[in-house]
């Protein structure tokens, strides 16, 4: 993965609207795994609209430093 914010935003940019899924800590031993599309990109965040038969709300945002520091990791597609 990128080591820069500014490459982790422009790589995400290239692919908005496509299916992902996103692993996050929640917590000491504990991870959560969401599907949804990408949605946008912001300066700070990037949206995913969730899917709803796996999840109880809509959208969820991340930061690019998320990323960054490994506290979540993505997949698109097929990856």
């Amino acid at each position: 993965m990128p080591n820069t914010l500014a490459t982790i935003k422009s790589d995400l940019d290239t692919k908005v609207g496509e299916e992902m899924m996103v692993v996050a800590q929640a917590g000491r031993k504990k991870i959560t795994k969401r599907h949804g599309i990408l949605h946008k990109t912001y300066p700070a965040v990037f949206v995913v609209d969730l899917d709803q038969e796996e999840n109880s709300f809509e959208r969820v945002s991340y930061s690019y430093t998320d990323i960054l520091t490994k506290n979540i990791e993505i997949a698109f597609g097929e990856e």
